[in-house]
Formats: structure tokens, sequence, C-alpha cells
């Protein structure tokens, strides 16, 4: 629990020191925390990095009120411009995305957002999304996607929230990224009428719920990544929905 009162800023990072602040967040986070790892994971610097990362600005959330370390929130973000000269998007591994590419939109991949412990559940993640949205205001992207982890690989744990994302947020066909085989996961485990809402809800991370409750939907089926222990979904969202200012739609709490 937080001692103080935080005073947040979001910046993007731009300099090696900012960068590797970034990848030491996502390391006590993705790796120490939550037991995931990675080819390019550095243990001895305590580094959480992947091939992708010079091709993604990295959005940096800071609470200067922090005497220590006042980088404490990263969301990385890449325009489909730097995916196109890359040759891929990161969820390319887990998801055929032929139908966004398609598209012809202007699209804008999401991923590797954390926080530090002591900043969950608070607004703390409502000033990224901000950030967020200002970035693809900015860059006039048109629809935002990514993929978001529930924590562990036991899908018997996570029937329910995932049964209540296929039932009442499957994208449009026509923007459904579907999970790739062998590691693909139906989500409809459970019929309609057997989900409690209020379990499957209590069992989504922050994050998922977030994108929901902005007009998320997510792709078909669920991808199990054993290398980072979590189960993933793909979420796909209309930018237009994502207005920096309506702060009151941003700081809400769980979904209704």
């Amino acid at each position: 629990m937080l001692q103080h009162t935080p005073k947040f800023r979001t910046k993007i990072a731009d300099s090696p020191s900012e960068f590797i602040a970034a990848q030491k967040l996502r390391y006590r986070v993705f790796v120490h925390e939550l037991g995931g790892g990675g080819d390019m994971v550095d243990h001895d610097l305590g580094l959480e990095r992947d091939r992708f990362d010079p091709y993604f600005d990295h959005i940096l959330l800071f609470d200067d009120a922090r005497k220590n370390n006042p980088i404490i929130g990263v969301y990385r973000v890449m325009t489909c411009e730097k995916a196109f000269e890359l040759g891929e998007f990161y969820s390319d591994e887990e998801y055929d995305l032929s139908v966004l590419r398609r598209s012809g939109k202007k699209l804008l991949e999401l991923g590797r957002s954390c926080l530090e412990y002591d900043y969950r559940g608070g607004t703390a993640l409502a000033y990224l999304w901000q950030a967020v949205a200002n970035y693809a205001l900015e860059r006039k992207v048109e629809i935002l996607f990514g993929v978001a982890s529930f924590h562990g690989t036991d899908v018997s744990e996570l029937a329910e929230p995932l049964s209540l994302l296929h039932h009442q947020y499957l994208a449009d066909e026509k923007l459904r990224p579907v999970a790739k085989k062998p590691f693909n996961q139906k989500m409809n485990i459970l019929e309609p009428d057997v989900i409690d809402r209020k379990s499957a809800v209590l069992k989504m991370p922050a994050l998922i719920k977030s994108y929901i409750k902005l007009g998320g939907k997510v792709g078909l089926d669920a991808y199990v990544d054993h290398k980072f222990n979590t189960t993933d979904v793909c979420l796909i969202m209309d930018a237009s929905l994502v207005d920096p200012k309506r702060k009151s739609f941003f700081a809400k709490g769980d979904l209704d």
C-alpha cells in the first residue's frame, strides 16, 4: 500500500537509461513475479527483453513523488508502419492477424503493460491508458490491438472469464484474429447460462477489464503460452472509442 500521494507523469522513453528501466520493470513483473521467461531474458542484469523492443515505443509512467526509481509503469506500442518495416507484429507469434492486415485500417499494437505492485488497483492504469489514447490519436490510429494475459496455464481455473469473453465480447468476424495451433484453446468452455458473471469478472486481470470497459472485443480462442506461464487473449478495439478527455470513463471500477 502506498504511503504517499502519487504524482503521475507519462512520457515516451527516449534515452538508454529509460529503456533499460522499462525492461527492468518488465523483468520484476513478468519474470520474477509471474514466472515467465524468454530467449533474450537477462537474469544477471534483471532485464526482460525480446527482439521486438527496438521497434516499439515504450510509454513510461512516473510517480515523481516516489523517492527512488520513479518509473512505476510501462506500456509498449508499435505502429503498423514499424511492423511492416520489421515484417511482423509481436502478436503474429500467437494469432493469425490476416483480417487486421486486410482491413486497410491504421493499426497500433499494444503489449507488455505492467505496473509496480503497489500501484495496481488504483488510478495508475488509467493514466497509462490516457497516454496510449493520446499516442493513438496523434497518429490517427483506427484499430488498437494486442495480446493480454491471464496468469497461469490451467484453463479449468479460467473457464468462467474465458467463456464470458467468448459469449459476450467476441469481435466481429471481419476483425477477429484466430489463435494459432497447436496452443490454441477454445474459450466457449461453459454455456452462457451457467456463467457466474460476477465471479468471471473478478477473475479477469485489470488490463483485460480495462479493454472491455473501453469497448474492446476478443479474437477467437485463447493461446496457452507455457514459456511465459500465461493464457493469452487477443483484444481488438476501435480507436474512436478511446477518448482521453473522458477521464471518468477511464477511472471506472469493475465491469457492470
